[in-house]
């Protein structure tokens, strides 16, 4: 069934096609009822990003690793492996349509991916499709002297294609190589794109379009508004995610040793989900493969958690610990809480992660109630912020 931009280019059409002897109309279409419960689910295919019948789209900076995330979930889709714990568990034919990169780059990525994350052959069988961009170049669309031209015998092509191929997920990377219209004309990226939502429409298919970030100075954070050109690939996306690369900053406190192979993966914009309010990270790997190259494989990654390994014991001993000694609240001071956690828990506070943790740690503990801060003498006889027991853990 066409789409409100479908029917609005009828509309269109038949206006410039009108003689004054002829009749125009619209006509409203009347809402009906539906039961809810008769209404159909929507057909998530991975994760909360690709949905059947959408276009959703990644939004990266150059050289930070979404071709190698690309790869790595699409052989996690052929494969039903869930290696990034989307929760997929039947195997998807996907479509990988690469538009920059030569096909043996390609081959030895997807080979680096299966082999890193003990993917077989089997396991992909007849599912992945790949095509590139010098062999089989995709244009849907060009700009002319009479405006934007829709390409239609190539949507036509590839409509069939994926209803012949029954393809579930199709990744266009990038999404400014598969039209020839100006990236900054809002009215005709807006086109491109729906007619990439008429697409995934028509065939069931989950389209991804992969974009490039604009310049940026640095240290300014990507979102999807940080997308190159006309917002319209944005607008139109139900769901668009944004790939940064880890801060030192935040490479400092999560202990990593090169901040720059770990990247942080935001659903900054979900249309047909709640707003996600959890980040997920992969990690570039390297590796080697039987003829020598070196190929950088995406890794699930998880930001480390300063409580993995702590028991209700450890927290009954720093209890314990901190009863009664009015230690200081305030980190800079020389009777600072932390120093007693540390000396409890092992941790070398010269050492910032483990600063960082236990600063984490007491936080938790006074949120929680586990501690508390409240104002009382200190050592000095002066009354400060201390930290002192809250409810006490059960020994039992």
């Amino acid at each position: 069934m066409p789409d409100g931009a479908d029917r609005i280019r009828d509309e269109f059409d038949r206006a410039e096609a009108w003689r004054p002897e002829e009749t125009f109309s619209i006509s409203a279409t009347p809402y009906v009822w539906r039961d809810p419960a008769a209404l159909p689910h929507r057909q998530w295919v991975y994760g909360r990003h690709l949905i059947r019948g959408y276009v959703s789209a990644t939004v990266s900076g150059g050289g930070v690793g979404k071709t190698a995330l690309i790869i790595a979930e699409a052989v996690d889709m052929v494969s039903a492996a869930d290696i990034f714990g989307t929760g997929i568990t039947k195997p998807l034919r996907v479509w990988l349509w690469n538009l920059e990169d030569p096909r043996d780059e390609l081959e030895r990525r997807i080979a680096a991916a299966a082999m890193n994350h003990n993917i077989t052959e089997d396991q992909i069988g007849d599912r992945l499709f790949v095509d590139i961009g010098r062999d089989h170049p995709l244009c849907i669309a060009s700009e002319t002297k009479d405006g934007v031209r829709i390409a239609t015998p190539v949507v036509e092509a590839l409509t069939q294609e994926l209803k012949s191929k029954r393809i579930d997920v199709l990744r266009v990377d990038p999404f400014v190589s598969s039209h020839s219209v100006s990236e900054n004309d809002n009215g005709a990226i807006d086109m491109v794109v729906k007619t990439w939502c008429r697409i995934a429409d028509e065939t069931g298919c989950a389209i991804e379009l992969v974009h490039h970030v604009r310049k940026q100075p640095a240290g300014t954070q990507v979102t999807a508004e940080s997308a190159r050109g006309a917002k319209a690939l944005v607008d139109a996306a139900r769901s668009v995610r944004v790939l940064s690369r880890m801060t030192s900053e935040e490479g400092e406190r999560a202990g990593v040793k090169n901040h720059r192979l770990h990247v942080r993966i935001d659903l900054d914009k979900q249309n047909l989900s709640p707003p996600s309010e959890v980040v997920t990270w992969f990690k570039l790997e390297n590796c080697a493969l039987a003829n020598g190259d070196d190929v950088g494989v995406a890794v699930p990654w998880r930001w480390p958690d300063p409580f993995d390994g702590i028991t209700a014991d450890d927290l009954l001993q720093v209890q314990k610990a901190l009863d009664g000694k009015a230690a200081r609240f305030d980190q800079r001071a020389t009777y600072w809480a932390g120093n007693i956690v540390a000396d409890v828990l092992g941790f070398d506070l010269s050492d910032k992660m483990a600063k960082n943790t236990v600063k984490v740690m007491l936080k938790r503990w006074t949120d929680n109630g586990a501690l508390r801060v409240v104002k009382a003498p200190c050592h000095d006889r002066k009354e400060r912020p201390i930290i002192e027991v809250g409810k006490w853990v059960d020994e039992a």
